[in-house]
């Protein structure tokens, strides 16, 4: 028989690529419906965050950064590993062994750190703005306009652009989405 543990441990589930989001719906519900309650935590599926233009939009999307894999908190005690080796699009345990081997709290620690650490990675990466540099509105009533960098606030992501609108210099504070570089 299979040792159980009465702690919390984190469990890599292997998933059908792309079925990562209905897993966790399943084992959510599981944790509702009370089948998995008390025994099952937390359900994660480790993302991050990318800036795309699209159509000369910037839209932000968030991205599967580990593929195929979920990671439960779970106490493996009774029927619980069986019910979440069993949930619809899972392919099993990470390792595929009999017994569910738990990540270490480096390893924890490290992808949820991870985690962490690309969203505040790729906030401080873009800051591609001087006071100075010549830029065009893209977003907004002034959305056409030219004008150029007078301050930037790399705290609230803003920028104080001055404009001429009919002749006369008009200051715009803008978020860094809403202007690019000429």
């Amino acid at each position: 028989m299979a040792e159980e543990t009465t702690e919390m441990l984190w469990y890599v589930l292997r998933a059908i690529s792309g079925k990562e989001n209905k897993v966790k719906e399943y084992i959510e519900a599981g944790i509702k419906n009370g089948n998995l309650h008390g025994n099952v935590s937390q359900v994660l599926i480790p993302t991050e965050k990318q800036v795309q233009v699209r159509n000369g939009k910037r839209v932000v999307k968030e991205k599967n950064y580990l593929p195929g894999y979920v990671l439960v908190e779970a106490r493996l005690v009774g029927e619980v590993t069986h019910l979440l080796r069993n949930t619809p699009n899972v392919l099993g345990f990470l390792p595929n062994t009999n017994q569910p081997t738990p990540l270490r709290e480096s390893e924890v620690n490290r992808i949820l750190g991870r985690v962490d650490e690309l969203a505040e990675e790729q906030l401080d990466s873009i800051i591609p703005f001087n006071a100075g540099d010549t830029v065009k509105v893209v977003e907004g009533p002034f959305s056409g306009f030219t004008g150029v960098i007078e301050k930037v606030d790399t705290v609230k992501r803003k920028v104080t652009v001055t404009v001429k609108v009919f002749g006369r210099s008009t200051g715009l504070d803008l978020s860094f989405l809403q202007v690019e570089k000429e």
